[in-house]
């Protein structure tokens, strides 16, 4: 399959191929720090994400989550692709650590080659990674992702020319609590991106200010609403969850227009629109 097919260096480059995974609904949700969702309003929520993303024009592949893979619906987590293929990541979480394994095969069956894998003690979570431009990728340090990964990251992007930037993220609410680099900033066009400040790292927000960034404050009280959890189908083209509706609104007065979905029974496993999906190929 051509290069055509994959190929991933922006957070906000149209999206034109992306994996999800409709979500296992038998398991243990409270062993995954899941609220115990309704399971048809679960899959009918996720089946309206996908319609969705399709209506934008975004071409979807829809994967089957494994039977008590609770979390492997959050597929942008387990495996990060770039512009030369996927890295098999390694992941902290005990109730995902079998999901790399499962959804590198999934992306290998949709045309894109593995370029690396985490070894040793290395643990990565793709949420901890966001492109600030087509050479800077910043990832977070973090309870999820650890020193040890940084190192690896370096080695395996530096063939492509990327530059890996640490952004060190704060205690929060403990090891326990879902806290990404991608919980607090979601860049929505090449100069606009939503930012939670008040946990922002320091070395995060200077990167967005020397690269021109203009930011929209997701409001305080919908933070844990997965306010902050943006996916860009285009500059300027968002989706959302439903439950953030004030940060919509700061967006819309920011001249973004936003396309919002259910999120009741997804927001119980803490993961917004840009957890549920895995970018294959972002393209001009």
């Amino acid at each position: 399959m051509g290069a055509e097919q994959f190929g991933v260096r922006s957070m906000v480059a149209p999206l034109r191929r992306v994996l999800v995974a409709r979500p296992a609904v038998a398991g243990d949700f409270a062993g995954a720090g899941w609220r115990a969702p309704e399971a048809d309003e679960l899959l009918r929520q996720h089946e309206s994400f996908v319609a969705l993303l399709s209506d934008l024009g975004v071409e979807v592949t829809v994967a089957e989550a494994p039977v008590g893979m609770i979390d492997a619906c959050f597929t942008y987590d387990p495996v990060f692709v770039t512009g030369a293929g996927a890295i098999e990541l390694q992941m902290a979480k005990p109730a995902r650590q079998h999901e790399p394994g499962w959804l590198i095969g999934e992306v290998e069956k949709a045309g894109v080659p593995v370029t690396g894998r985490l070894r040793g003690d290395a643990r990565a979570d793709g949420g901890d990674m966001c492109w600030l431009d087509e050479q800077t990728l910043a990832v977070g340090r973090g309870y999820r992702t650890n020193a040890a990964a940084h190192e690896q990251l370096r080695e395996i992007l530096a063939p492509e020319g990327v530059a890996v930037e640490r952004a060190d993220l704060p205690h929060h609410a403990g090891a326990a609590h879902v806290m990404h680099l991608m919980s607090v900033v979601s860049p929505v066009a090449q100069d606009l991106a939503v930012v939670f400040a008040p946990l922002a790292p320091v070395p995060l927000l200077e990167m967005l200010a020397e690269r021109g960034y203009r930011t929209v404050a997701c409001d305080p009280g919908e933070f844990d609403e997965q306010g902050c959890n943006v996916l860009a189908v285009r500059p300027g083209v968002v989706v959302v969850a439903d439950s953030a509706p004030l940060t919509r609104v700061a967006l819309e007065r920011a001249g973004v227009e936003v396309h919002g979905y259910a999120a009741s029974e997804i927001n119980k496993g803490d993961g917004g629109p840009t957890c549920l999906t895995r970018p294959l190929l972002r393209t001009t």
